[in-house]
Protein backbone atom coordinates (compact mmCIF):
# COMPACT_ATOMS: atom_id res chain seq x y z
CA UNK A 1 0.00 0.00 0.00
CA UNK A 2 1.49 3.26 -1.07
CA UNK A 3 1.77 5.76 1.58
CA UNK A 4 0.49 9.12 0.73
CA UNK A 5 3.01 12.12 2.02
CA UNK A 6 1.28 15.46 3.82
CA UNK A 7 0.96 18.51 1.06
CA UNK A 8 4.51 20.12 0.66
CA UNK A 9 6.24 17.54 2.14
CA UNK A 10 8.12 16.44 -1.25
CA UNK A 11 9.73 19.58 -1.69
CA UNK A 12 11.00 19.75 1.74
CA UNK A 13 12.35 16.01 1.18
CA UNK A 14 13.89 17.92 -1.99
CA UNK A 15 15.48 20.63 -0.42
CA UNK A 16 16.82 18.56 2.55
CA UNK A 17 18.56 16.20 0.03
CA UNK A 18 20.02 19.68 -1.41
CA UNK A 19 21.15 20.90 1.55
CA UNK A 20 21.93 17.48 3.35
CA UNK A 21 25.78 17.76 1.73
CA UNK A 22 26.52 21.25 2.99
CA UNK A 23 25.43 20.00 6.61
CA UNK A 24 27.92 16.94 6.09
CA UNK A 25 30.89 19.15 4.79
CA UNK A 26 30.49 21.15 8.29
CA UNK A 27 30.10 18.58 10.26
CA UNK A 28 33.42 17.23 8.97
CA UNK A 29 35.03 20.41 10.51
CA UNK A 30 38.04 22.34 8.80
CA UNK A 31 40.65 20.17 6.92
CA UNK A 32 43.28 18.49 8.88
CA UNK A 33 46.99 19.34 7.31
CA UNK A 34 49.64 17.31 8.59
CA UNK A 35 52.86 18.71 6.97
CA UNK A 36 55.99 17.11 6.72
CA UNK A 37 59.54 18.36 6.27
CA UNK A 38 63.46 18.69 6.80
CA UNK A 39 63.99 22.14 8.06
CA UNK A 40 65.21 21.98 11.66
CA UNK A 41 62.41 22.71 14.20
CA UNK A 42 62.83 26.14 15.34
CA UNK A 43 64.33 27.39 12.10
CA UNK A 44 63.21 30.78 10.95
CA UNK A 45 60.93 28.25 8.36
CA UNK A 46 59.68 26.07 11.10
CA UNK A 47 58.72 29.40 12.82
CA UNK A 48 57.06 31.04 9.57
CA UNK A 49 55.25 28.07 8.97
CA UNK A 50 53.77 28.01 12.26
CA UNK A 51 52.52 31.17 11.93
CA UNK A 52 51.17 30.45 8.80
CA UNK A 53 49.04 27.76 10.34
CA UNK A 54 47.76 29.89 12.92
CA UNK A 55 46.32 32.11 9.82
CA UNK A 56 44.91 28.89 8.03
CA UNK A 57 43.09 28.00 11.65
CA UNK A 58 41.59 31.76 11.63
CA UNK A 59 40.55 31.36 7.44
CA UNK A 60 37.13 32.01 6.06
CA UNK A 61 35.28 29.50 5.00
CA UNK A 62 36.12 27.06 8.22
CA UNK A 63 40.31 27.26 8.33
CA UNK A 64 41.97 24.09 7.80
CA UNK A 65 44.54 22.84 10.85
CA UNK A 66 47.88 22.69 10.20
CA UNK A 67 50.48 19.96 11.91
CA UNK A 68 53.69 20.48 11.42
CA UNK A 69 56.49 17.58 11.48
CA UNK A 70 60.05 19.09 10.85
CA UNK A 71 63.45 17.48 11.51
CA UNK A 72 62.90 14.90 9.16
CA UNK A 73 60.01 12.94 11.57
CA UNK A 74 58.33 11.85 8.40
CA UNK A 75 61.51 10.49 6.72
CA UNK A 76 63.54 11.62 3.38
CA UNK A 77 62.03 13.94 1.48
CA UNK A 78 61.15 11.09 -1.34
CA UNK A 79 59.33 9.28 1.96
CA UNK A 80 57.89 12.35 2.72
CA UNK A 81 56.21 12.28 -1.22
CA UNK A 82 55.75 8.67 -1.11
CA UNK A 83 53.62 9.18 2.43
CA UNK A 84 51.52 12.52 0.69
CA UNK A 85 50.68 9.35 -2.10
CA UNK A 86 49.81 7.02 0.07
CA UNK A 87 47.59 9.46 2.16
CA UNK A 88 49.59 9.99 5.31
CA UNK A 89 50.58 13.16 4.49
CA UNK A 90 48.41 15.39 3.05
CA UNK A 91 51.81 18.21 2.52
CA UNK A 92 55.46 18.42 2.56
CA UNK A 93 57.84 21.77 2.41
CA UNK A 94 60.42 20.09 0.39
CA UNK A 95 63.73 21.18 -1.88
CA UNK A 96 64.03 20.08 -5.61
CA UNK A 97 65.06 16.50 -4.28
CA UNK A 98 61.71 15.73 -3.40
CA UNK A 99 59.98 17.88 -5.81
CA UNK A 100 61.79 16.04 -8.74
CA UNK A 101 59.96 12.48 -7.34
CA UNK A 102 56.58 14.57 -8.28
CA UNK A 103 57.76 16.09 -11.58
CA UNK A 104 61.30 15.72 -12.93
CA UNK A 105 61.39 19.59 -14.56
CA UNK A 106 61.72 20.90 -11.31
CA UNK A 107 65.47 20.31 -11.46
CA UNK A 108 66.37 22.97 -13.56
CA UNK A 109 65.53 25.21 -10.77
CA UNK A 110 68.59 23.99 -9.17
CA UNK A 111 70.19 20.90 -10.70
CA UNK A 112 72.56 22.83 -13.33
CA UNK A 113 75.85 23.84 -11.46
CA UNK A 114 78.02 27.32 -11.51
CA UNK A 115 74.99 28.06 -14.39
CA UNK A 116 73.30 30.65 -12.30
CA UNK A 117 75.68 34.16 -11.65
CA UNK A 118 73.18 35.67 -9.13
CA UNK A 119 70.09 35.52 -7.21
CA UNK A 120 68.82 38.22 -10.02
CA UNK A 121 69.22 35.28 -12.43
CA UNK A 122 67.75 32.70 -9.94
CA UNK A 123 64.16 34.75 -9.82
CA UNK A 124 64.17 35.73 -13.29
CA UNK A 125 63.94 31.78 -14.16
CA UNK A 126 61.71 31.22 -11.41
CA UNK A 127 59.08 33.43 -13.08
CA UNK A 128 59.57 31.90 -15.90
CA UNK A 129 59.22 28.45 -15.27
CA UNK A 130 56.89 27.99 -12.04
CA UNK A 131 53.70 28.70 -14.30
CA UNK A 132 54.50 25.85 -16.22
CA UNK A 133 56.12 23.37 -13.25
CA UNK A 134 52.58 23.78 -11.56
CA UNK A 135 50.28 22.98 -13.88
CA UNK A 136 52.32 19.69 -14.48
CA UNK A 137 51.94 19.37 -11.06
CA UNK A 138 48.75 19.52 -10.54
CA UNK A 139 48.20 17.15 -13.33
CA UNK A 140 50.28 14.47 -11.42
CA UNK A 141 48.15 15.42 -8.28
CA UNK A 142 49.31 18.45 -6.57
CA UNK A 143 49.42 21.85 -5.93
CA UNK A 144 51.69 24.22 -5.12
CA UNK A 145 51.16 26.56 -1.87
CA UNK A 146 54.61 28.39 -2.67
CA UNK A 147 57.91 28.73 -4.12
CA UNK A 148 60.93 29.72 -2.26
CA UNK A 149 64.80 29.18 -1.93
CA UNK A 150 67.82 29.96 0.09
CA UNK A 151 70.56 31.28 -1.98
CA UNK A 152 73.36 29.34 -2.84
CA UNK A 153 74.70 26.15 -1.48
CA UNK A 154 78.68 26.09 -0.88
CA UNK A 155 81.06 23.27 -0.77
CA UNK A 156 82.20 22.76 3.28
CA UNK A 157 85.25 20.23 3.97
CA UNK A 158 87.52 19.22 6.42
CA UNK A 159 90.83 20.25 3.74
CA UNK A 160 90.70 23.64 1.82
CA UNK A 161 88.61 23.03 -1.71
CA UNK A 162 89.71 25.70 -3.80
CA UNK A 163 90.76 24.45 -7.61
CA UNK A 164 88.87 21.93 -8.96
CA UNK A 165 91.16 19.53 -8.45
CA UNK A 166 91.33 19.54 -5.19
CA UNK A 167 87.35 18.21 -5.03
CA UNK A 168 88.40 15.43 -6.80
CA UNK A 169 90.51 14.27 -3.67
CA UNK A 170 87.66 14.47 -1.33
CA UNK A 171 84.92 11.71 -0.43
CA UNK A 172 81.62 14.02 -1.42
CA UNK A 173 78.39 13.75 0.08
CA UNK A 174 75.96 13.51 -2.27
CA UNK A 175 71.55 12.65 -1.23
CA UNK A 176 71.32 8.55 -1.90
CA UNK A 177 68.20 9.43 -3.92
CA UNK A 178 70.42 11.16 -6.59
CA UNK A 179 72.40 8.88 -8.03
CA UNK A 180 72.27 10.68 -11.60
CA UNK A 181 74.06 13.70 -9.71
CA UNK A 182 76.48 11.02 -8.30
CA UNK A 183 77.36 9.82 -11.94
CA UNK A 184 78.06 13.57 -13.24
CA UNK A 185 80.46 14.09 -10.35
CA UNK A 186 82.02 11.08 -11.14
CA UNK A 187 82.03 12.40 -15.00
CA UNK A 188 84.38 15.18 -13.57
CA UNK A 189 86.90 12.63 -11.47
CA UNK A 190 85.02 13.36 -8.18
CA UNK A 191 84.40 10.64 -5.47
CA UNK A 192 80.70 11.04 -4.41
CA UNK A 193 79.30 9.18 -1.35
CA UNK A 194 75.54 8.65 -1.11
CA UNK A 195 74.14 8.74 1.56
CA UNK A 196 70.58 10.40 3.61
CA UNK A 197 70.86 13.67 4.79
CA UNK A 198 70.52 12.60 8.81
CA UNK A 199 74.10 10.22 7.62
CA UNK A 200 75.60 13.70 7.49
CA UNK A 201 77.59 14.90 10.71
CA UNK A 202 78.07 10.80 11.60
CA UNK A 203 79.85 10.13 8.64
CA UNK A 204 82.10 13.32 8.77
CA UNK A 205 82.89 12.16 12.29
CA UNK A 206 83.75 8.41 11.24
CA UNK A 207 85.76 9.71 7.90
CA UNK A 208 83.29 7.89 5.48
CA UNK A 209 82.97 11.79 3.72
CA UNK A 210 84.94 14.57 3.78
CA UNK A 211 83.13 17.38 1.68
CA UNK A 212 79.29 18.41 1.43
CA UNK A 213 77.73 20.87 -0.25
CA UNK A 214 74.84 23.07 1.62
CA UNK A 215 73.64 26.28 2.33
CA UNK A 216 75.63 28.22 4.88
CA UNK A 217 72.58 28.95 7.11
CA UNK A 218 72.02 25.00 7.18
CA UNK A 219 75.45 24.43 8.26
CA UNK A 220 75.43 26.92 11.00
CA UNK A 221 72.40 25.17 12.64
CA UNK A 222 73.83 22.02 12.55
CA UNK A 223 77.24 23.34 13.64
CA UNK A 224 78.49 21.72 10.48
CA UNK A 225 82.17 24.08 10.68
CA UNK A 226 82.87 22.45 13.71
CA UNK A 227 84.02 19.48 11.34
CA UNK A 228 83.97 20.73 8.05
CA UNK A 229 85.94 24.30 8.95
CA UNK A 230 87.32 24.82 5.39
CA UNK A 231 84.14 26.80 2.72
CA UNK A 232 84.58 27.96 -0.85
CA UNK A 233 82.85 30.83 -1.29
CA UNK A 234 81.66 29.99 -5.11
CA UNK A 235 77.67 30.05 -6.16
CA UNK A 236 77.40 26.44 -6.85
CA UNK A 237 74.02 26.13 -7.18
CA UNK A 238 70.87 27.70 -5.41
CA UNK A 239 68.93 25.86 -3.02
CA UNK A 240 65.30 26.23 -4.44
CA UNK A 241 62.05 24.22 -2.92
CA UNK A 242 58.66 24.47 -2.59
CA UNK A 243 55.56 23.97 -0.44
CA UNK A 244 53.20 21.58 -1.64
CA UNK A 245 49.40 19.97 -0.95
CA UNK A 246 48.10 16.78 -2.56
CA UNK A 247 45.10 17.88 -4.73
CA UNK A 248 42.83 15.28 -3.04
CA UNK A 249 43.26 17.36 -0.04
CA UNK A 250 42.90 20.58 -1.51
CA UNK A 251 39.90 19.89 -3.28
CA UNK A 252 38.44 19.29 -0.20
CA UNK A 253 38.96 22.63 1.10
CA UNK A 254 35.85 25.05 0.28
CA UNK A 255 36.88 27.70 -2.43
CA UNK A 256 37.14 30.62 -0.15
CA UNK A 257 39.31 29.11 1.89
CA UNK A 258 41.70 27.96 -0.32
CA UNK A 259 41.81 31.77 -1.82
CA UNK A 260 42.74 32.61 2.18
CA UNK A 261 45.42 29.68 2.54
CA UNK A 262 46.75 30.65 -0.97
CA UNK A 263 47.23 34.13 0.25
CA UNK A 264 49.09 32.92 3.53
CA UNK A 265 51.10 30.61 1.80
CA UNK A 266 52.40 33.27 -1.23
CA UNK A 267 53.23 35.85 1.89
CA UNK A 268 55.02 32.95 4.09
CA UNK A 269 56.95 31.72 0.93
CA UNK A 270 58.19 35.14 0.33
CA UNK A 271 59.22 35.66 4.54
CA UNK A 272 60.90 32.06 3.69
CA UNK A 273 62.72 33.09 0.81
CA UNK A 274 64.02 36.83 2.06
CA UNK A 275 64.93 35.04 5.54
CA UNK A 276 66.99 32.22 4.16
CA UNK A 277 68.74 34.76 1.62
CA UNK A 278 69.68 37.09 4.36
CA UNK A 279 71.06 34.17 6.92
CA UNK A 280 72.95 32.79 4.35
CA UNK A 281 75.53 35.69 4.49
CA UNK A 282 74.96 36.24 7.92
CA UNK A 283 75.50 32.07 9.00
CA UNK A 284 79.25 32.72 7.01
CA UNK A 285 80.09 35.51 9.15
CA UNK A 286 78.90 33.83 12.30
CA UNK A 287 81.09 30.52 11.57
CA UNK A 288 84.04 33.02 10.69
CA UNK A 289 83.70 34.25 13.92
CA UNK A 290 84.33 31.04 15.19
CA UNK A 291 86.75 29.71 13.01
CA UNK A 292 85.29 29.00 10.06
CA UNK A 293 87.92 29.44 7.03
CA UNK A 294 86.42 31.19 3.68
CA UNK A 295 87.95 30.69 0.66
CA UNK A 296 87.31 32.85 -1.82
CA UNK A 297 88.19 32.29 -5.94
CA UNK A 298 90.86 34.61 -8.35
CA UNK A 299 89.04 35.65 -11.85
CA UNK A 300 91.81 32.78 -12.71
CA UNK A 301 90.50 30.27 -10.49
CA UNK A 302 86.89 30.88 -10.98
CA UNK A 303 87.38 30.57 -14.89
CA UNK A 304 88.96 27.21 -14.33
CA UNK A 305 85.89 25.61 -12.42
CA UNK A 306 83.86 27.36 -15.36
CA UNK A 307 85.82 25.34 -17.76
CA UNK A 308 85.61 21.98 -15.54
CA UNK A 309 81.71 22.17 -15.00
CA UNK A 310 81.16 23.09 -18.29
CA UNK A 311 82.27 19.21 -19.46
CA UNK A 312 79.84 18.08 -17.28
CA UNK A 313 76.34 19.79 -19.23
CA UNK A 314 76.36 17.15 -21.82
CA UNK A 315 75.91 14.96 -19.18
CA UNK A 316 73.49 16.82 -17.09
CA UNK A 317 71.20 17.66 -19.91
CA UNK A 318 68.91 15.15 -20.22
CA UNK A 319 70.24 13.09 -16.87
CA UNK A 320 69.40 15.78 -13.93
CA UNK A 321 67.72 17.98 -15.42
CA UNK A 322 65.28 17.33 -18.66
CA UNK A 323 66.78 17.98 -21.82
CA UNK A 324 63.63 20.67 -22.67
CA UNK A 325 63.85 22.39 -19.30
CA UNK A 326 67.79 23.04 -19.78
CA UNK A 327 67.48 24.13 -22.85
CA UNK A 328 65.18 26.64 -21.50
CA UNK A 329 66.86 27.75 -18.82
CA UNK A 330 69.74 28.51 -21.09
CA UNK A 331 68.12 30.19 -23.45
CA UNK A 332 66.22 32.78 -21.22
CA UNK A 333 69.48 33.19 -19.50
CA UNK A 334 71.57 34.43 -22.66
CA UNK A 335 68.24 36.27 -23.11
CA UNK A 336 68.24 38.18 -19.40
CA UNK A 337 72.28 38.86 -19.85
CA UNK A 338 71.61 40.11 -23.42
CA UNK A 339 69.46 42.34 -21.77
CA UNK A 340 71.40 43.82 -18.78
CA UNK A 341 74.21 44.53 -21.05
CA UNK A 342 72.46 47.18 -22.84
Amino acid sequence: MKMKLPPGFQSVVVVLTLVAPLFGAAAAGPAKVRLGTLAPKGSSYTKHLQVMGEQWRKATGGGALLTIYPDGAMGSEEDMVRRMRLGQLQAALVTTTGLSEIEPGVAGLQSMPKVYRSLDEVDFIAQKLQPMLEKRMEAKGFIVLFWSDTGFVRFFSKQPVIAPDDLTKTKLFVAASRPAEADIYRSVGCHPVLLEVADILPSLQTGLIDCVCMPPSIALAIQLDGMAPHMLDMNWVPLAGAAVVTKKTWDTIPPETQEAIRASARETGKLIKADGRRENLESIEAMRKRGLKVHTLTPELDSEWDQVVATSYPKVRGTAVPADIYDEVVSELKTFRAAKSK
